[in-house]
């Protein structure tokens, strides 16, 4: 299903702008056999127009995929990288989970709240920077890290974090730790959220040297992982070709024919004078 022709008068958007949010919204929808499971992607894409997921963005996610507003808003008022009120050029987002926190993750948030004038989820003035506290981005081994727009910044401090505020304020090009040679806008990452990819996946540094440190020590002393045991496919009574376990051996998802009477008793969790169903 794809948006009528009076999309645009519904929903607030232009006709230019419909065109090529319908455009975008197929390619999304093409991916998937039902083509609502599309909806996390769209709103992405239309947070990638509106720098938020507006009313107009809500609006045409739900007459593209046949489904009601109060559907959409659920969704997007479920996940914190959807946003429901104008973001900044940058989001720059400090982990405060465990590791970081320990390593300084608190004092950078707070020294840089202070700095900005604006607390968690909070946009300065300029509409430059939005300040988030962010859960664990998997960077342990570099804590305390901070993100702007999804990019790493390792190893941080009170006093780098707020000097790389200024500079993404001042407009300066600023280079991730790891990952993309620079930094986008909130509006290009969100687009590529949406899965249009804009060529820098391969850029800079991938894993850096904290990461490979373990692989480094055991090539070092000869480790290696053992070797599975000859026909073992990860489940008894499989074949080493296999990927999957047949249907009712551990492991097995599928379906099986109930094996018990306590797996064909149907029911069992009623309340006394409730009729099994």
């Amino acid at each position: 299903m794809t948006a009528d022709p009076q999309a645009a008068t519904k929903t607030g958007y232009d006709a230019e702008t419909v065109a090529a949010l319908t455009a975008d919204a197929t390619a999304i929808m093409a991916r998937y056999p039902d083509p609502r499971s599309g909806l996390l992607p769209m709103l992405h894409l239309v947070q990638s127009v509106d720098g938020y997921v507006s009313r107009d963005g809500i609006l045409f996610c739900a007459e593209t995929l046949g489904i009601t507003a109060a559907e959409v808003s659920a969704v997007a008022t479920f996940y914190t990288q959807y946003k429901r009120h104008p973001n900044g050029t940058y989001t720059v987002g400090v982990c405060t989970n465990t590791l970081c926190a320990v390593m300084g993750g608190d004092a950078i948030f707070d020294e840089l709240s202070d700095h900005l004038g604006v607390g968690h989820d909070e946009t300065t003035d300029d509409g430059a920077i939005t300040l988030e506290r962010i859960e664990c981005n998997a960077a342990c081994d570099y804590a305390p890290v901070v993100m702007v727009n999804w990019e790493f910044f390792d190893n941080q401090t009170p006093e780098t974090a707020t000097a790389l505020a200024d500079r993404l304020r001042l407009g300066d090009d600023v280079v991730p730790t790891r990952g993309a040679a620079s930094v986008c806008s909130f509006k290009q990452m969100s687009r590529i959220l949406a899965g249009f990819p804009d060529g820098r996946a391969d850029e800079g540094v991938g894993a850096g040297e904290p990461t490979l440190a373990g692989l480094a020590i055991a090539r070092e002393r000869g480790w290696t992982a053992p070797d599975a045991p000859a026909g073992d496919g990860g489940a008894e009574g499989t074949d080493a070709g296999q990927t999957s376990p047949p249907v009712g051996t551990p492991g097995s998802s599928a379906e099986r024919k109930p094996a018990t009477s306590s797996d064909a008793e149907v029911g069992k969790d009623k309340k006394p004078g409730e009729d099994a169903k």
